[in-house]
């Protein structure tokens, strides 16, 4: 299996039951979010989030071009600025504009792939702007799809702490 199809199947299979557990959501509960703890992102700033978890970075990555202001050196930058809390998080206005936003941000990940093919995906250091690592070019991809995994699986709490009829096998079908 090359790099090429081991990221493309990771990232299909994300997108796909991602996209599933969206099914389970309204708009009306956008605005939701677990009543304990303590900086939790509502149901629409997660799912915002969930919408560019991984092509943006991905796209990064690939062209190197990470959407910094001019002259910013990331590694200079706070942690509150780098990882801003969820009260500041945008949020999304309909689950059909997340859906659309997720398919949008699944082309620009397969594309990437593509883009940067299996000699830099297994050759390419890359650093990223949270972790100064050289990790090979693949690796940094699959780090971002494991990315969308993990707030898929936020997702899935926030649905099960909702009381809805989700099981494990809504992480892993569409």
């Amino acid at each position: 299996m090359t790099w090429i199809e081991l990221l493309k199947a990771q990232a299909e299979a994300a997108y796909a039951s991602t996209n599933g557990l969206l099914n389970l959501v309204s708009d009306d509960e956008l605005a939701w979010k677990p009543k304990t703890g303590e900086n939790w992102m509502t149901m629409g700033q997660l799912i915002c989030h969930l919408t560019d978890a991984c092509g943006a970075a991905c796209k990064a990555f690939v062209t190197q071009e990470w959407d910094m202001p001019k002259g910013v050196d990331p590694s200079d930058l706070p942690p509150s600025e780098m990882l801003p809390p969820a009260d500041a998080m945008p949020s999304i206005d309909s689950v059909t504009e997340a859906k659309q936003l997720l398919a949008e941000d699944r082309r620009i990940t397969l594309a990437m792939i593509d883009e940067a093919g299996d000699a830099d995906l297994s050759n390419r250091p890359a650093n990223a702007p949270w972790d100064p690592r050289e990790l090979p070019l693949g690796q940094r991809l699959l780090q971002m799809i494991g990315h969308l995994e993990l707030h898929k699986a936020q997702l899935f709490y926030y649905l099960k702490l909702q009381g809805k009829p989700v099981n494990t096998a809504h992480l892993w079908s569409g």
